[in-house]
């Protein structure tokens, strides 16, 4: 197995960000991760892709082994780090691989500086259009009705507190639960690597926030019942794959469909079979094949 090595630099802006880095050939993949994770849970792609490529999964600011001196207030916070620490280690050129709130992070520095990245995938991601923050009705079930706008209504929601309580308390049982009812769909990780994720969930100290930079977040050319849209997505102009599980409960078709929608002809897409919103876990050898496929340039599929 390739090396790794657990890397840390400080920012221009002064946070201090954590990175994984393996050892590989010239191609460059940088993975992003998602809400509740960082670089740990890309563990099963840094050790299964093959050594062609040159990986680094950073851990972004408030996840992992990264600093939170400043609190974040949108997605573009996340992209602007990320934008410092590629100038700062020195990468250019690299496939940007961006999973569920990851996805919108990447799609944010995309637009923002062209030029750096050559490839986007989008794994499971956040919606051009945002993830909408809905407090849990009286049946348990999101309140599609009752959308929030502020950091008290999530300080005060049900769904917060209790992830937010989960973390503070350690309670892996809450989480595990949580995990195996909403983002595992075919397969669990094996013992080890799940009380790993779920020790590393705990480190996150920007839950809320991250809840509302979701919420806010809209580079489409449409409102979405929150916030007008910035029309950013015309400025993505490198090979986007967007994919999704066919049973993902976190990221829905609707969402999916509103990047298909917004990027149009300019992306593919591809739907992962038997996965829900952790392909990595559900089916890593079908992602794996897909990942590579995108990467080499011989993907083929079409615009669902």
């Amino acid at each position: 197995m390739s090396h790794v090595e657990l890397k840390k630099v400080v920012l221009p802006n002064g946070e201090e960000i954590a990175y994984r880095e393996r050892e590989g050939g010239e191609e460059i993949v940088v993975l992003v991760h998602g809400n509740m994770t960082s670089s740990v849970h890309w563990d099963v792609v840094i050790e299964n892709l093959p050594e062609n490529y040159k990986l680094y999964a950073i851990d972004l600011r408030g996840f992992g082994q990264s600093s939170y001196h400043q609190k974040i207030t949108a997605i573009k916070d996340f992209s602007e780090d990320l934008k410092q620490w590629v100038d700062l280690i020195g990468i250019k050129e690299f496939t940007l691989v961006g999973w569920s709130m990851g996805g919108t992070v990447s799609m944010q520095f995309c637009a923002d500086y062209p030029g750096y990245c050559s490839r986007l995938f989008l794994l499971a991601s956040g919606s051009t259009r945002g993830y909408g923050y809905y407090p849990l009705g009286e049946d348990g079930m999101p309140d599609r009705n009752n959308r929030v706008s502020t950091m008290d209504e999530i300080y005060g929601d049900t769904k917060y507190k209790t992830v937010q309580h989960a973390y503070d308390t350690k309670n892996y049982d809450i989480l595990r639960q949580t995990w195996d009812m909403v983002i595992y769909n075919h397969n669990r990780p094996d013992e080890e690597r799940y009380l790993k994720y779920l020790e590393d969930m705990t480190t996150q100290r920007n839950l809320a926030e991250v809840y509302q930079a979701l919420n806010l977040f809209n580079i489409s050319a449409v409102h979405n019942g929150l916030t007008d849209g910035a029309n950013r997505v015309k400025d993505i102009t490198v090979p986007v794959l967007i994919t999704w599980g066919e049973h993902d409960l976190v990221v829905t078709k609707d969402m999916t469909q509103e990047i298909i929608e917004d990027f149009g002809d300019k992306a593919i897409y591809k739907e992962l079979n038997g996965c829900g919103h952790s392909p990595l876990i559900d089916d890593l050898k079908q992602l794996l094949t897909v990942m590579e496929e995108f990467f080499s340039g011989v993907s083929s599929v079409n615009n669902g």
